[in-house]
């Protein structure tokens, strides 16, 4: 099986850089980043990922519209929203606006975000 492709969007580079080194060694493929939800957007339809890794607060766009946009019609990524806070509400706004699902910072790995690909 070949490895699953990632797109990583956050307005952190340093955040950016950390999941990018750790889903690496988690054995995905991480075909690139975006800082904010217009870039990330742009870059989905470009390298068309498996995978998009999503935060919530962008300085252009919210994550929630980002995501929204992403899965609009059908066929496009998978779509996983993330956040340092765990917000109770967040899995749900998640799932209301075409994500898969959510996964906090701190529980970001190779498996939790594999599990969304099933």
């Amino acid at each position: 099986m070949s490895r699953p492709t990632l797109l990583i969007v956050d307005d952190h580079a340093t955040f950016r850089a950390t999941a990018r080194a750790l889903l690496e060694i988690d054995g995905w493929e991480v075909v690139g980043e975006a800082g904010d939800g217009h870039t990330g957007i742009a870059a989905a339809a470009d390298l068309n990922p498996d995978v998009v890794l999503l935060d919530v607060r962008l300085p252009d766009m919210n994550g929630f519209a980002v995501a929204e946009r992403l899965t609009q019609g059908g066929g496009g990524p998978v779509v996983v929203v993330t956040s340092s806070s765990d917000d109770p509400l967040y899995p749900e706004r998640a799932r209301e606006n075409g994500a898969r699902g959510f996964v906090a910072k701190h529980d970001l790995s190779g498996a939790a975000l594999a599990r969304f690909l099933t």
